[in-house]
């Protein structure tokens, strides 16, 4: 099926259709914000990885949630179905994620305390991950073959556009210090760092002990067989794991068995196109 035929269009996105409705995108934009924390990024750049740390550091290192709630109910999306169903079930202050542009993001959040995150990956990554992602999710269209899904990336013609439209658009932003910038690249270096920026941003002050418990549950391999975390529990309809499994690297730099030099040229000269003339670097070389 086409993307179109899979996706509902919201303000010129496209959005999955297995996820996402017309009750779902009018629920986020009337959602009332408080003092909770949400997890911005463009898809495949680290939002499961945040979905398992934020309730862990909100929660003091308490274990019990990861081990007995699904990710998508502990920390869900803002703008999928599934947070009107649970969002009285989730304690202030609420762990959130999401794939909007920030110029999507509703009136309450702009007037609350709410705190962002923005988790940014190497795009030349996120279009690998991206790229199998497609192939085992049931709800988004064949990817067909990595050259056809480079020019589709580029192109902004997947779920959620254009890498570079979402990142501009949440780093042109007057949140002041409600949020902070982290990197893919930055946790998988030197996680328990990471985990301590993260933790001094939401006013948490963790011990080392429990710094070290959070990244120790939190890493790559522990995630992948906690099936509270690693979406086996969802059918194979939809992710079918056997096409390509969900959790399949994890790492950074795995972009390099996938581009032939054309295809690289082809990506860094668009992609550094369009950041041309923005007042802020990205913080990887492209080249």
């Amino acid at each position: 099926m086409s993307r179109e035929e899979l996706s509902i269009q919201y303000h010129g996105l496209f959005l999955p259709k297995e996820t996402h409705s017309v009750n779902s995108l009018k629920f986020a934009q009337e959602f009332s914000f408080e003092n909770d924390v949400i997890a911005v990024t463009y898809p495949k750049s680290g939002t499961v990885w945040m979905q398992e740390i934020l309730p862990l550091i909100l929660n003091d290192g308490d274990l019990t949630q990861i081990h007995t709630i699904p990710n998508w109910d502990r920390t869900p999306w803002l703008e999928e179905t599934r947070l009107a169903v649970v969002v009285d079930q989730l304690k202030s202050p609420r762990a959130l994620v999401t794939h909007f542009p920030y110029h999507f993001m509703p009136a309450s959040f702009h007037q609350s305390k709410a705190k962002a995150i923005y988790v940014m990956r190497n795009p030349k990554d996120v279009i690998v991950s991206s790229y199998y992602f497609h192939q085992m999710a049931g709800f988004l269209e064949d990817p067909g073959t990595f050259d056809e899904f480079l020019d589709k990336f580029l192109d902004g013609n997947l779920v959620f556009g254009k890498w570079t439209d979402h990142v501009k658009s949440w780093k042109h932003n007057n949140l002041g210090d409600r949020i902070m910038f982290i990197t893919y690249e930055e946790m998988k270096e030197d996680l328990p760092a990471a985990l301590r920026r993260i933790s001094s941003f939401l006013g948490k002050n963790l011990s080392d002990e429990t710094i070290h418990t959070i990244a120790e549950h939190c890493s790559f391999n522990a995630m992948k067989d906690k099936p509270m975390s690693n979406f086996s529990l969802v059918p194979k309809i939809y992710m079918d794991s056997d096409k390509s499994p969900f959790f399949r690297k994890g790492v950074a730099g795995d972009w390099k068995n996938h581009f032939t030099p054309e295809q690289l040229s082809r990506f860094t000269s668009t992609i550094n196109k369009e950041m041309e003339g923005e007042s802020f670097s990205l913080p990887w070389s492209l080249d």
